[in-house]
Formats: structure tokens, C-alpha cells, sequence
């Protein structure tokens, strides 16, 4: 499929999709059809007027989100994420429901009993699913790790940093979430903070009409806290507004810059992949102190091998949510030669956060919401 033209791969793909839309769309009418015993014409419209509005609530939801009502666009997006996961798992599980439909049938079960078996079946599955990853969404965990960099840290004998991605503060992700980043982050009592990229989700309005940096501004740590971009601050535009807005907040968002952390340690931030303009990492430590340990944060784990080669000592990413629903994490896996942990790249350490919020729907199943804690310990003698 990969040698096909871009245009014919992407109308293979909605064409997937709609099918898919229009399987699980079936199953459900069935089952909604013999569990309320409404059936016709009349019900065919309004369950497929309904079930089109949820299946692409979310789409909608971005797209008319200034021209509807706020409650309307809100409503409409809360329902069209949650849609998402319970679609994704219906395709799943259907075909095994559709499987089991047969040996209930050969058993004397009529074709009503067996469409609402299976499909209560299902349908208790997809509820048992949702609350599970609505747990893992909302209940973060904290990663702990330690390394050690061959460099002296000046004064410093070892830096704790509490790093976080994929916020995706909108919507959907609000006030609540953040607030437990900020409670967790200040409890591992790090000396510096770093936000990995997607801070953002949908736009900037939210954050700044929740004031949303005055929060991140209660992340207390001695040497501060520092910000990338991600792709979703490209998105939704209002790069500007955000990056004035942290700034107003003491939080600096890194644009190809480097701060020196205690006179001792280089930390470097570096633009998105979105941004074509971006420095190669080579041209961002052209500059600097090879003697001195080089900390780097690069939303896209896309480059890690260009990192590793220009000789950083340790980097952050985001940007996988490690799929966010399993099995997708089969898919990251496969694009990113790291997708979520730590592994060394030479003399680098590399680390891939599956996030802290979620895109889409706040669900996560096979990954839950994460702050890495790593401690790096400086050693000229290692």
C-alpha cells in the first residue's frame, strides 16, 4: 500500500474507516432494534441520524467549535471522544461476537436471543474497557530512573528532573489533571521541570481563559521550568499567545535555544519536527561546551539517532502516548525505534513518556498517564 499515491492511500483509508463506521454502526442497530423492540423506517433514520453524529462528533466538534454554542461543542466532542475507543474496540470484538452467533444459533437459539447475547456481551466488554482506561487516564504514575553522564556537573552532583509530555490541555484535559501534575511534580521535589512538548490540544483559548499558566507556574523546583513545542501547538495555532503566556509565568518555551542550568549543565530545547525551519542538533551544540553535560527535549522521538550522534548525554521525548489504546502500540512500535522507556543510544539516554493527558478520548488501555523522575548523576571519573 506504501507504493500507492498519497491520494489513493488516504481515500483507501476513509473508505476503510466508513466501512468499519458502517459495520459497527449495524451490529449496534440490531442490537438496539431487538433490546427495545423498535424496528422500521422511522427507527432506521433516527438511529443512523444519531449514530452519525456521535461517530463523527469529535471531527464536527473541531471544526464548528466556533460556530456552535460552547455546551453544544463541548457536548459534541466529549461524546465523539469516547466514541473513538468504544468504536475502536467494537471492531475487535465484533468479529468474535459474530463467531459465537453460530453455535448459540446450531443450539436452538433463535437469531433475536443470539443477537442480544452477543451483543450484550459486547456491550458490557466495551463498558468494562472504557472505566478501565478512564482509571488509567486519570491516574497518573510516576517513572523513576537513574543514569549517569561521564561529565563534571560543576557544582552539581547529580540533577533531578521530573518531565511530563502530552498535557494536551483543552477540552477534554482540564483543570483536575493538571492540577495532579503540579501536586505530583512538586511532591518528587525535582530541581528542574521540563514540559516535553503538547502542552496544548486543541487551541490556546482554553489555556489562557482557564489562566492554565498560573497553574504551571506552581511547579516549584530551584532551577525552573522549561517548555518545547509539540505538534499540536502547531495545530491549533496561537503559538505566540502561548509562548508570551508561559513566558509571563517564568516558564521559557524553547525555540532551538540553549539555557545553562547552575553555570554547569547545557539544556537544550528544540523546535517540533512540524517546524521545517528547525536547527539540526549539530548546529544547536555547535557552540557549546563539549566538557559540560548536554540535557536535550524534542517532543518527536524521530531523531534520536542524529542525537545521539551529536553527542548529547540525555534526552526527552513524547509524542507516542505509546499508542495510547492497546493494540495500537503494535503501530508506534513500529515508526519509532523507541516508543515509550529508556534505552541507550551509545553514550546517550534516550526517554519516550507516553503522557501525560490524551488526545481523542481520555482512555488509555496498555499505558497510563505518566511523569518520568530521572536522576542524572554526573561523574567525570565514570
Amino acid at each position: 500500500m506504501r507504493h500507492l499515491p498519497a491520494r489513493v492511500r488516504r481515500m483507501l483509508m476513509l473508505l476503510l474507516f466508513v466501512g468499519l463506521q458502517l459495520y459497527a454502526g449495524w451490529h449496534a442497530q440490531l442490537y438496539i432494534g431487538e433490546l427495545t423492540g423498535a424496528s422500521g423506517l422511522a427507527y432506521g433514520l433516527t438511529f443512523w441520524s444519531a449514530y452519525l453524529v456521535l461517530a463523527f462528533g469529535y471531527l464536527l466538534a473541531r471544526l464548528l467549535r466556533r460556530r456552535l454554542p460552547a455546551f453544544a461543542a463541548l457536548g459534541l466532542k466529549w461524546a465523539g471522544s469516547y466514541w473513538i475507543a468504544a468504536f475502536q474496540y467494537s471492531v475487535l470484538l465484533l468479529p468474535f461476537a459474530d463467531l459465537a452467533a453460530w453455535p448459540l444459533r446450531a443450539s436452538g437459539v433463535s437469531n433475536a436471543g443470539a443477537i442480544l447475547y452477543t451483543g450484550s456481551a459486547v456491550t458490557l466488554l466495551l463498558l468494562g474497557i472504557l472505566l478501565l482506561g478512564s482509571r488509567n487516564a486519570w491516574s497518573p504514575v510516576v517513572k523513576e530512573y537513574a543514569v549517569t553522564v561521564p561529565k563534571p556537573g560543576g557544582a552539581l552532583k547529580e540533577l533531578r528532573i521530573a518531565a511530563a509530555s502530552d498535557l494536551h490541555l483543552g477540552t477534554t484535559v482540564g483543570r483536575r489533571h493538571l492540577e495532579r501534575l503540579v501536586r505530583r511534580i512538586n511532591g518528587l521535589r525535582p530541581d528542574v521541570a521540563l514540559l516535553v512538548g503538547d502542552v496544548l490540544d486543541d487551541d490556546v483559548e482554553p489555556f489562557v481563559r482557564r489562566d492554565d499558566g498560573s497553574r504551571l507556574a506552581q511547579i516549584r523546583t530551584p532551577y525552573g521550568t522549561y517548555a518545547v513545542l509539540g505538534n499540536h501547538e502547531y495545530y491549533g495555532g496561537g503559538i505566540d499567545t502561548y509562548i508570551e503566556t508561559m513566558s509571563g509565568y517564568g516558564i521559557p518555551v524553547l525555540l532551538d535555544e540553549t539555557v545553562t542550568i547552575a553555570g554547569s549543565v547545557h539544556l537544550i530545547g528544540r523546535k517540533d519536527k512540524t517546524d521545517r525551519e528547525r536547527a539540526s542538533v549539530a548546529e544547536l551544540t555547535a557552540t557549546l561546551d563539549d566538557g559540560k553535560p548536554r540535557i536535550l527535549m524534542d517532543h518527536q522521538p524521530a531523531a534520536i539517532r542524529e542525537i545521539a550522534d551529536a553527542g548529547i548525554d540525555v534526552s526527552f521525548h513524547g509524542h507516542t502516548h505509546r499508542g495510547q489504546m492497546a493494540p495500537n502500540h503494535w503501530i508506534t512500535r513500529r515508526i519509532f525505534e523507541l516508543d515509550w522507556g529508556y534505552k541507550a543510544f551509545g553514550a546517550l539516554h534516550a526517554f519516550v513518556s507516553c503522557g501525560f493527558g490524551t488526545w481523542g478520548p481520555p482512555i488509555r488501555i496498555g499505558s497510563r498517564s505518566e511523569i518520568l523522575c530521572v536522576t542524572v548523576r554526573f561523574d567525570s571519573q565514570a
